[in-house]
């Protein structure tokens, strides 16, 4: 029996029949012919989602992703230092002193797995440096993105791999050539890094790091060209700056740029927030109606799970395992 028979044949109600519809919607949405844009907030590389997504973005069922500056670059992390990793399943029971011991290891916990401080953050961060001093001198600037295809080029990189190479997300992104999306880089470990080192003078100038204005602009264009021949779906995992970040392209091509560009024409959020007051990753779909991002006949789905469960059945179904 397949991923998708086996759901098929068991996910019939409530949230699990709204794990079938919208992975079948996904797939009425790409033979439209249309594009997917996928949104990651979250830990979701250090869950490993990589193990499923990758798959879907070499068989082209995803076309743009949008991530906070943490999933760019845990993907990278547990690329060249899995095997350093440590995992604490019993982390529910974990005292402050268990965490500080941790913390003198040098693993940073997240959730119920450790990312090691020298064999991956401080590993990476002396062959990002490295980059971002020539950009600097040579007066050019990159995405956040375009860095990590840089890096990813390096065969020193390309020999310290510790995990199977088709696990990995965003080098499947690398070799598909697609946009990377990271509002809010700054906020990652290697975006306070590369403040570091702009505050030392070893980077004369932040703007060897495009900004995030200049992302969404990026973004724009990205939106414009390809809503002129597909179809536009927006599949979001979790919620917060990754999924509200490039959500809102429409409503500024639409209503900042008087543009006749279409509605995102298909919607999906996998969340664990409870719908609420105020709350932007609770809010159910029909609130971006009145934003201008979804239309009246958008096909919307919300899925309220855990994202790691849920979302590798969906890539799955998608694929037809």
């Amino acid at each position: 029996m397949t991923v998708r028979e086996f759901m098929k044949r068991n996910f019939r109600h409530f949230n699990s029949a709204v794990c079938v519809d919208a992975a079948q919607g996904w797939i009425t949405h790409l033979q439209k012919p249309g594009k997917m844009m996928l949104t990651l907030a979250g830990a979701m590389s250090t869950a490993e989602l990589g193990i499923s997504l990758a798959e879907m973005i070499r068989q082209d069922k995803v076309h743009a992703i949008t991530c906070s500056g943490a999933n760019l670059e845990e993907d990278i992390f547990n690329l060249v230092a899995h095997k350093h990793y440590l995992r604490v399943p019993h982390y529910r029971s974990l005292t402050k002193d268990d965490e500080q011991n941790l913390l003198e290891k040098g693993m940073n916990r997240v959730t119920d797995t450790c990312i090691p401080e020298d064999t991956a953050i401080r590993r990476i961060e002396k062959e990002m440096l490295k980059l971002w001093k020539k950009a600097d001198e040579s007066g050019k600037s990159y995405f956040p993105f375009e860095f990590i295809y840089q890096l990813l080029d390096q065969p020193r990189i390309q020999k310290a791999f510790e995990i199977d190479p088709k696990d990995s997300w965003v080098l499947a992104a690398k070799e598909k050539q697609l946009p990377i999306i990271t509002p809010g880089w700054e906020d990652s470990t290697l975006g306070n890094v590369f403040v570091s080192h702009v505050i030392k003078r070893d980077i004369r100038y932040f703007h060897v790091v495009k900004s995030g204005l200049e992302q969404m602009a990026h973004l724009v264009d990205w939106y414009r060209e390809q809503s002129q021949h597909y179809h536009m779906g927006f599949f979001q995992i979790g919620g917060g700056i990754a999924g509200d970040f490039s959500i809102c392209v429409v409503p500024l091509l639409k209503q900042d740029l008087r543009e006749n560009v279409p509605l995102w024409s298909y919607f999906c959020q996998i969340s664990d927030s409870v719908t609420s007051f105020g709350s932007y990753s609770g809010a159910v779909p029909n609130e971006k109606i009145t934003w201008g991002k979804l239309g009246v006949d958008t096909p919307s789905f919300i899925i309220e799970s855990d994202a790691s469960i849920v979302a590798p059945l969906i890539f799955n179904y998608v694929l037809g395992n």
